[in-house]
């Protein structure tokens, strides 16, 4: 165990990002925008297909590379991320991970014996495909299919079922591993439910494009220097060499003054 106490510092960082949507809404597609954005190369971009071939109808935008899936077990799929990043991939697209939790559902109703004890033999597989994703040395862009979600509330002295929205066809929580989580609808609109880099919280609803990627390697490739950024409300948009070197926390202030990293970060 690490016990050294060190003041906080943002490194250069490979990001972990998720497009959830419904069926129609542009996941794929947006996906690949979005690698094009981070590489600006589509011979290092590759798509772990579990979609039935999905990739491949937006072949006409670049010579990028497919791998199909047809088994969803979580051991499938990282061994798909290790191929990818041994052929020298800089951008995964994993296209979608809902069908690995659609595998492990199914596994696990068809265990003997008590069901939550069972849930011991499922997690943990779960648990190494989110940290294999987490610890992959590429850029990874992650889908997830979403489902009308219900709850039950009591009306007339009966319980009825209400809608609450979309939720993501995956564990519940996942959405916490990711550093961004975009919703798309079927306009292909975009809006973040979660964003730690400050880029698109509290932004109004947008279109990805390749544009949305290059934003997102500027955020990743930018450092952030203890000696140099005081407060809380800075926002870490730009590389250190063209950070102002500041003894003055008013005038720090005053450079990175805006509260939408600190709005984001939670």
């Amino acid at each position: 165990m690490n016990t050294t106490l060190r003041q906080s510092s943002k490194r250069q960082v490979k990001i972990k990002m998720a497009l959830q949507g419904c069926a129609g809404s542009g996941k794929t597609y947006s996906a690949l925008l979005l690698a094009y954005g981070l590489t600006k190369d589509w011979s290092k971009i590759a798509v772990i297909d579990s979609e039935n071939g999905s990739a491949d109808l937006y072949a006409n935008l670049g010579s990028y590379n497919v791998l199909p899936i047809t088994d969803y077990s979580p051991e499938t799929y990282i061994e798909a991320i290790n191929i990818c990043e041994n052929a020298g991939m800089e951008v995964i697209i994993i296209d979608s991970i809902s069908h690995c939790w659609d595998y492990l559902l199914e596994y696990h109703a068809g265990l003997m014996g008590n069901s939550f004890v069972n849930w011991a033999k499922v997690t943990p597989r779960q648990n190494n495909f989110i940290q294999r994703i987490l610890q992959s040395k590429c850029h990874v862009i992650c889908t997830m299919r979403t489902k009308q979600d219900y709850v039950l509330n009591e009306k007339n002295g009966k319980m009825v079922p209400e809608k609450v929205g979309l939720k993501a066809v995956m564990r519940d929580g996942v959405d916490y591993e990711f550093t961004i989580v975009l919703d798309l609808d079927l306009k292909h609109h975009a809006m973040a439910s979660k964003d730690r880099t400050g880029l698109f919280m509290g932004k109004p609803e947008f279109t990805i494009s390749s544009e949305t990627g290059e934003n997102i390697l500027k955020w990743c490739n930018s450092e952030s220097r203890p000696d140099v950024i005081n407060g809380a409300d800075f926002q870490m948009s730009q590389p250190t060499e063209n950070q102002p070197k500041y003894n003055n926390n008013y005038q720090n202030q005053k450079y990175y003054g805006n509260n939408v990293y600190a709005q984001g970060r939670n």
